[in-house]
């Protein structure tokens, strides 16, 4: 399945029925009298968060979504039927934002939220309501009144307790399909992962949490280099980032795991300044690739700048549970 984390949708409720202007003409009721009833309101449009969905996938192929209008209407005082509310469901953590402004309109960061998209019409008033002594045989009747409509943009904010971060090719993927059963592309190329990930990570029967693979962030991804700009909102949602860095020939000369440190920090606070403010975790991986002596170099360097760096390789094992229960120790103060 296609992992859509966008889209931009047109809404518009049903519109109110009309009332209906009508005349007793049964038996037994001599004198008669208006019997026009009260139009139906119209359907809204409801967005509700739904855990079972994964992707905004299905609004890429439809776009447009009207709900039904309301009944007119008719004699002997029948009021019409209410149009059914149209009932949109997204993902969890999808956010809903005014397409001309960009602002937000709502945040369904939760199973089951709901949010009224687009209000029906209000069914008009038959001629029943304007008898008077003075006019007892109206032939006023109300329409209905339109059903809201607008275009909106939906983005998706992945819902996890962690988040990776790092440079293409430093290992996340490697990480969270050795600690998941998620199965990202893992190979010696950038830009192996194209969308984000998750995977759940189980200690033990009531300790779990989840994990998000974001991928890889280059310089400038605040701007949109890379691949960068289009996840960096998934990381927005995440508790806890775990920044993992790396010093092989594959990074070369040019980098190196503090260098690679500072340059991502400087995306996310430029990004949202909140996300460099979050908890993280710093964890050299590729260790069974690196010399003890640079190890230990990284550790001084990073301490220098009050930062403690783990070790650990992903496609060996090594470190690795020693860095999970340092994460559940972080999620559990946090």
């Amino acid at each position: 399945m296609h992992f859509i984390d966008e889209a931009v949708i047109h809404v518009k409720a049903g519109d109110g029925g009309n009332g209906s202007a009508a005349f007793r003409r049964e038996d037994g009721v001599p004198r008669g009298g208006p019997s026009g009833g009260d139009g139906g309101d119209g359907g809204s449009v409801i967005v509700v968060a739904d855990s079972h969905m994964a992707s905004l996938l299905d609004f890429k192929y439809k776009r447009h979504y009207t709900a039904e209008r309301g009944e007119d209407g008719r004699n002997k005082d029948q009021y019409g039927a209410r149009g059914p509310d149209l009932v949109l469901k997204v993902p969890v953590g999808t956010v809903i934002l005014a397409e001309d402004t960009a602002e937000p309109i709502a945040d369904l960061d939760s199973p089951g939220a709901s949010f009224v998209l687009a209000h029906g019409g209000i069914g008009g008033k038959g001629n029943i309501h304007f008898k008077t002594p003075w006019n007892q045989a109206p032939r006023t009747a109300e329409p209905g009144t339109p059903g809201e409509e607008r275009t909106v943009r939906l983005e998706l904010k992945l819902l996890a307790d962690i988040g990776l971060l790092g440079f293409p090719n430093v290992g996340k993927s490697t990480f969270i399909s050795a600690v998941s059963r998620a199965r990202p592309k893992v190979a010696d190329y950038p830009f192996t992962t194209l969308v984000p990930n998750l995977g759940v990570v189980r200690l033990s029967d009531d300790r779990t949490f989840v994990i998000a693979d974001i991928p890889g962030l280059i310089e400038g991804a605040s701007e949109g280099a890379g691949l960068g700009h289009q996840f960096l909102r998934h990381v927005e949602r995440c508790r806890v980032l775990l920044h993992i860095v790396e010093a092989t020939f594959t990074t070369g000369p040019e980098r190196s795991p503090a260098a690679d440190f500072h340059v991502i920090n400087g995306e996310l606070a430029r990004y949202a300044p909140e996300l460099a403010g979050k908890p993280q975790l710093v964890v050299l991986n590729k260790v069974d690739a690196t010399e003890p002596e640079a190890i230990e170099a990284y550790r001084r360097e990073f301490a220098a700048e009050g930062v403690e760096l783990l070790t650990m390789s992903a496609a060996t094992g090594q470190g690795v549970p020693a860095v999970l229960e340092r994460m559940w120790a972080l999620l559990s103060r946090e």
